[in-house]
């Protein structure tokens, strides 16, 4: 009985041992790096609303961005616009670069900062959102991580 337990511990132990020295070796050998986050979220802009959303933008989205960039949350954003958009792609990319994800807690603290900050409650945050429908339709959300080539 001690032999089979003793066995059963000392195999994972030893596949576990072998794929850290296998990865260490890999890394090494790997000609990309892997770099910053991406987060990409698609909108579709309904017709007659491309004034409005493009005043949301310029005023709340991006202070937002600013509040995120002043604490280190993010290292830039950018909007980009799709010139000839095929059908059922997006308009527009609103993008967010970070060095890395914020884990559990360190989310729910950067919650509550920018809850502090931004003096609305969850449920008026809701209603606006809900209000913007009107003008826009979310669609795809893509987080896409940079690879760089090792020297």
């Amino acid at each position: 009985m001690r032999n089979t337990i003793v066995r059963s511990m000392l195999v994972p132990a030893l596949c576990a041992s072998s794929v850290v020295m296998t990865t260490r070796a890999v890394a090494d050998e790997w000609p990309l790096v892997a770099g910053d986050f991406w987060e990409i979220t698609g909108v579709h802009v309904k017709d007659g609303g491309g004034l409005a959303y493009a005043t949301f933008l310029a005023s709340e989205w991006r202070d937002n961005q600013e509040f995120a960039k002043s604490k280190g949350w993010i290292k830039s954003y950018m909007l980009l616009g799709n010139s000839y958009p095929r059908k059922g792609e997006p308009d527009l990319y609103l993008i967010s670069v970070s060095d890395r994800l914020a884990s559990g807690p360190e989310g729910e603290k950067r919650s509550d900062e920018y809850m502090a900050w931004r003096k609305k409650t969850v449920a008026q945050m809701q209603k606006e959102s809900g209000d913007r429908a009107d003008v826009r339709e979310l669609g795809s959300n893509l987080l896409l991580q940079e690879l760089t080539f090792r020297k």
